[in-house]
Formats: C-alpha cells, structure tokens, sequence
C-alpha cells in the first residue's frame, strides 16, 4: 500500500464565488464573479486513489473579476467598493480563513463524493460536495453555500431594495498532477 499527498493552489485552477442579486431594484445591481487567488488543497491518497482532503482559503485574497447586469457596466472603482463590501460581509477581518476538510472520499461514476466540514465565520457545517473528474486530470466542483448559514448578513443596500441573494455559488476547477 502506497500512501501519497499532492498539493493544489492557484497555479493548478481557479476558485471562484458567483453571486446573484434580488429586491425591487435588483435590476440595477451586478451578479458578480469573485476570484479568491490564495488558496491551497492537500489531497492524501492510497494507493493512487484519494483519501483525504484539507483546504483553505485567505479572505482577504478575494478579487471581483466581473459584474453581470446592473445599469451600466460595473468600473474599476466600483469592483473595489464590492470587494471592500464583500470583505465586510465575509467578516474578514476576525474571520480570516475559509476551510474544507473531508476524512472521507468515496468513489462515484463520474469522480468523488467528498464528506467534509466547511467552516466559515468560525462557523463549522457538514457539506458534501461532487467532485467530477473527466479525462482523468482535470476536476471541477460546483456547490451551493449559504450565507445566513454561517452567520453571514449578505449585502444589502437602499434600505433593502437591492441585495445580494444568500446563496452564493462557488466553483473549483483544477489540474490534476499526472499519477495522483
């Protein structure tokens, strides 16, 4: 039996946050894409086959790449108003670090079910996620969070009228090392 780790982070893939806007004046909010460029996953195996996985993520490496929607294309000066927003409601500043750790990884059809505990806010939650694995060295997650779940209060402004929905979309989408 022959145990391994490999280490993943930005240089193999990105993170990305997906938000969604709702209220009366949702129409003049963006639906942003939020890049978080620190990150890191270490991935035990066994016999090539993966057994464990820890992951975290700086806060405060958050990035606001795109905004979709709103009045008028979303500026330079204003990714930075959303980011210093979305810092604020992540609660970075006592919060620092998002972590994912899965003891247990079972083998599916199309790659990996994963077990683990996602902590944000100092707020720890079961969350499984499905990890899909095509052409054996590329895998992509997609999953739902939930804000208010975490004791998180998503951003919102004009006394309500325009929000960001509570629950965001993150996605991974790596390289994988030849061999793992």
């Amino acid at each position: 039996m022959t145990q391994d780790s490999w280490e993943l982070g930005p240089a193999e893939g990105t993170l990305s946050v997906h938000t969604d806007v709702t209220g009366p004046a949702a129409r003049t909010g963006h639906r942003l894409t939020i890049e978080m460029r620190e990150w890191s996953a270490t991935v035990s195996s066994s016999d090539g086959m993966p057994t464990g996985l820890s992951a975290s993520v700086v806060v405060e490496s958050l990035t606001v790449v795109s905004g979709e929607g709103g009045v008028t294309p979303l500026t330079g000066p204003e990714k930075s108003i959303a980011r210093g927003n979305a810092l604020k409601s992540l609660n970075a500043s006592k919060a620092p670090t998002i972590t994912y750790d899965a003891a247990t990884i079972t083998a599916t059809e199309t790659g990996y079910r994963l077990d683990g505990t996602l902590t944000i806010n100092g707020k720890s939650r079961p969350h499984p996620l499905d990890v899909e694995v095509t052409g054996a060295q590329r895998a992509t997650v997609e999953t739902v969070v939930s804000q208010r779940e975490f004791g998180l209060k998503p951003y919102s402004m004009m006394m309500g009228a325009l929000k960001v929905v509570d629950e965001v979309t993150v996605a991974v989408d790596v390289e994988l090392p030849s061999g793992p």
